[in-house]
């Protein structure tokens, strides 16, 4: 499978990096950013070719992963589901907009490709999604990251937002695709508090649903990217996985 990437930051670094030591079962070719520099230095740690415009590697590639933005989201990934080219989208709160998810899902029917969206930086997604089959009666989120992770300075604890999912990823673009990625996998808006936290050195995801199946709890704590602390190491990991899955006859979890 040959693979492009839109957007090299934080995630597109660290898949790079897996790329570079023969880890992804994928070969990733081809590297975009509007910051050319940034796409060349990936680029050459896998003899990869830059491309000026996102077209000049759709006739290359069988799947993009998108790591920009919510806004590449909305004006870059229809153009690549129109060309029949499968997506990976790590910026999901884009697809909080139902307008846009479903514009997305009516092109890759037209075209047959696909739309993946990995688990992100919170566990428990597997189990949340299979929990949907029945009645949930309850969901929320409280995201607990240091205040540098949410581009703010404060010495004490600080609430910056308690509401429902679809205003937080509006509020917090970069910073809570949990939040889309819980109201996806369970069909019911997510009960969202988000807390700048200076004695915490990770990004926490607290989660709690309550449904016909039962109760469930989860707590992540994750590692910071070192290169953007609003990025966790596992929503780079969830996508790595997700690539190598793709080659894999056993499928294991929903």
């Amino acid at each position: 499978m040959m693979v492009g990437i839109l957007g090299c930051g934080a995630i597109a670094n660290i898949i790079t990096n897996f790329a570079a030591e023969g880890k992804l079962g994928v070969d990733l070719k081809f590297f975009y950013d509007r910051d050319m520099e940034r796409a060349e230095n990936l680029a050459s740690q896998v003899d990869g070719i830059v491309v000026l415009n996102i077209n000049d590697m759709l006739d290359q590639v069988d799947l993009v992963i998108e790591s920009a933005s919510p806004q590449a989201v909305m004006e870059v990934v229809p153009h690549i589901l129109e060309r029949g080219k499968d997506v990976i989208v790590m910026s999901l709160g884009a697809l909080m907009d139902p307008a846009l998810r479903d514009h997305l899902d009516e092109i890759a029917k037209q075209t047959n490709s696909k739309i993946y969206a990995p688990s992100g930086a919170v566990v428990g997604l597997d189990g949340i999604k299979a929990a949907s089959i029945g009645k949930i009666r309850e969901v929320s989120l409280v995201t607990r990251k240091p205040p540098k992770s949410l581009g703010i300075s404060t010495d004490k604890e600080t609430i910056l937002y308690e509401g429902k999912a679809r205003d937080a990823v509006r509020k917090f673009p970069l910073n809570i695709n949990v939040a889309a990625a819980l109201t996806i996998a369970c069909g019911k808006e997510v009960d969202v508090k988000i807390i700048a936290d200076p004695a915490v050195d990770r990004n926490c995801h607290e989660v709690h649903v309550v449904g016909d199946f039962g109760e469930l709890k989860t707590t992540t704590q994750n590692i910071r990217c070192a290169t953007n602390p609003k990025t966790s190491i596992l929503a780079a990991y969830s996508a790595i996985k997700l690539l190598k899955s793709l080659n894999e006859n056993l499928k294991i979890l929903t």
